[in-house]
């Protein structure tokens, strides 16, 4: 075992299963361990680095911001971050944004918004509508959102009610915004720490004609699903929707912490000077890198290359569940999103995932049972070959096993 590893049980506090490597650079997809082995991350930091590794365009701006100035707090205005934020707008909704640090912090924030909201109101209006299996972050707010009972366990909870329904039933999702009267429902177009499950198109638009019709926040939850992931700039454009307020963060920093809130030009009122705040959000450095970003998706046209590589990956993994559907069940996903439903114990599956990593491929498990690609939109043709044949190979020992 790597004295790292020793050093690293000694001294941080034990909330994470950590994979028996330790990482030493990154360069393009893939990632280095202390040894000079590399793996092909399609993990990519839980869809943090969409670009990969040491991105020139990335490194640019790293360099350039990082000789300017790295802090200045709130109390002065901030070039890269009033770009971002320009940039965010264009490519969403008309309004205007709220910098955080994290997308757990994006979920606080939106809940803020909403009670400001609902109290404008003055209707007996409270409460935040969520689907079964959703996650939307750790911090008690967020937690009390969160629909998986692993993560929220018995922590103390807030006292905003949280009404739970099915994902796609729409009878449900009206049956509460009637009874309930909720101020907001929060849904994330591809319910990802759930299972990779994409909602349908027609559900968000229904999600979005109830909001309508029985005045209720219509809030996206594109903290993994944004900036790219999908194939669209946020995801929720798939279904040709208009939110009220969209949540963002991962992929947005270019590697670096970062989140916030978009919020619909007639809702951006709520918050006033002194409502919410946070010390470090923008970052100027952050912000930097979130328009290197942008400038390699639009500009470069990463996004459409990005959607086309995603294609070509789904296409291969859905031929290798016709090849072998006892063991492959479902393939599900949106873009660089996929999740590949094996029919396997979970220990089983956990086992694949180390076999895949000594083989120089990191890749996720979800619920147990479903293997989670994350991969970057800078992913190659020969690179999801390497994937296919190295899956596939696993697959022929499961059968031997098997018999």
């Amino acid at each position: 075992m790597s004295n790292w590893i020793e050093r690293d049980q000694q001294s941080i506090m034990s909330t994470y299963g950590r994979l028996p490597i330790v990482i030493e650079r990154g360069e393009g997809n893939y990632l280095f361990d202390e040894s000079g082995k590399k793996y092909l991350d399609l993990f990519t930091g839980l869809a943090v680095n969409i670009l990969g590794h040491s991105h020139p365009a990335i490194i640019k701006a790293l360099t350039e911001q990082g000789t300017s100035f790295l802090h200045i707090s709130n109390v002065f205005y901030n070039k890269p971050a009033i770009t971002l934020a320009e940039r965010l707008i264009n490519h969403s909704i008309k309004g205007k944004v709220f910098f955080t640090n994290s997308g757990a912090e994006a979920t606080e924030a939106a809940l803020k918004l909403v009670h400001k909201w609902s109290k404008e109101q003055r209707e007996d209006r409270s409460g935040v509508v969520v689907l079964k299996k959703s996650f939307h972050g750790r911090t008690l707010g967020a937690l009390k959102l969160t629909r998986q009972p692993g993560v929220y366990q018995d922590f103390p909870v807030t006292d905003i009610p949280v009404f739970e329904v099915e994902p796609h039933d729409t009878q449900a999702l009206e049956d509460v915004f009637r009874t309930h009267k909720p101020a907001a429902i929060i849904v994330e177009p591809v319910l990802g720490s759930g299972g990779i499950v994409p909602l349908e198109e027609s559900y968000l638009q229904e999600i979005e004609k109830l909001c309508r019709s029985y005045g209720v926040l219509c809030c996206m939850d594109e903290i993994q699903t944004g900036v790219g992931r999908t194939g669209e700039f946020f995801a929720y454009q798939h279904a040709g929707i208009e939110p009220d307020v969209i949540l963002f963060a991962k992929g947005v920093g270019g590697g670096l912490p970062l989140g916030g809130i978009i919020v619909a030009e007639r809702f951006s009122h709520l918050f006033k000077p002194g409502d919410h705040g946070t010390t470090f959000a923008p970052s100027p450095l952050s912000a930097a890198l979130g328009n290197a970003v942008i400038d390699v998706l639009i500009n470069e046209g990463q996004l459409v290359k990005g959607a086309e590589m995603a294609a070509q990956l789904f296409s291969k993994i859905d031929s290798l569940k016709q090849k072998y559907p006892e063991r492959i069940v479902g393939v599900r996903g949106k873009g660089m999103m996929l999740g590949i439903v094996m029919n396997a114990e979970a220990s089983v599956v956990k086992s694949i995932q180390q076999q895949l990593l000594d083989k120089g491929i990191m890749v996720d498990v979800t619920q147990q049972t479903i293997i989670r690609l994350l991969p970057p939109l800078t992913m190659k043709s020969k690179e999801v070959d390497f994937l296919i044949d190295t899956l596939e190979e696993q697959i022929h020992i499961m059968q031997k096993v098997g018999e």
